[in-house]
């Protein structure tokens, strides 16, 4: 059976995607309501490093059509600072918030910072914390020492997904499916964030999503510099979708 798809890049609101993807004179109020005729999901960097109000979720949620997803990326604060520990108060906050977002609200990421090492003794409790909301949590590891059977397993018993993503060789990019999703993330092939997919290398990745249509498939674009993001999640799409 096959599972919804949702595909796009890591934000909208990029300034220099003006000309790039956005007509020059389209205000940048409208982006959104733009960027929805050519995608039908968005991954929210910005709750990364802030938390809007519950208003601006719900405006987000009140302007785009109603197949439209949102993933959400996990406060830094929760994540970078805390480090999972001591996170119940903040946690109500983010979903007090995000639920502005109502049933668009598909996802959320969690980026662990690199020097973060494996912890299954934090990680366990914030997975029973995070469970209780209903909503898919996917989990970006960037140290090595995650990447065993032992996470695995752990993630498997909540649902919670492996984030796949491919930075290059930057961080690791283990091809471990842990749940009933697939949370795909391309960040770049060269350098971070402002280099471009080759066609080659994004039918790979279109291969490997293939082979997990069974499973709800979240693919953000997270290489934003000259609007490489736009180009590659559009190409992306077409080549699954073959």
């Amino acid at each position: 059976m096959r599972r919804p798809i949702y595909i796009g890049t890591s934000g909208w609101n990029y300034p220099h995607w003006r000309g790039v993807f956005y007509p020059e004179g389209l205000a940048q109020k409208n982006w959104l309501a733009y960027y929805v005729n050519f995608f039908n999901g968005v991954e929210l960097n910005v709750t990364f490093y802030r938390l809007p109000q519950k208003e601006i979720f719900e405006n987000w949620r009140k302007n785009t059509p109603k197949n439209f997803r949102f993933a959400a990326k996990g406060s830094r604060f929760i994540t970078h600072i805390k480090r999972l520990k001591d996170v119940k108060a903040p946690l109500n906050l983010f979903f007090k918030n995000a639920s502005g977002l109502g049933e668009k609200m598909a996802a959320v990421l969690w980026q662990l910072p690199p020097a973060f090492k494996q912890d299954l003794k934090r990680l366990e409790p914030f997975l029973k914390l995070i469970k209780k909301t209903k909503i898919r949590q996917a989990f970006e590891f960037r140290n090595q020492t995650w990447f065993n059977e032992e996470t695995y397993a752990l993630l498997k018993e909540y649902n919670a997904c492996l984030c796949i993503a491919h930075s290059g060789g930057r961080f690791p990019c283990i091809k471990e499916t842990t749940s009933d999703f697939l949370y795909l993330r391309f960040h770049g092939v060269g350098a971070l964030y402002s280099s471009n997919y080759s066609d080659k290398e994004l039918k790979g990745w279109a291969e490997f999503a293939k082979k997990h249509r069974d499973k709800n498939l979240f693919a953000f674009f997270n290489n934003d510099a000259r609007g490489f993001a736009v180009k590659n999640a559009l190409r992306f799409r077409e080549l699954f979708k073959r």
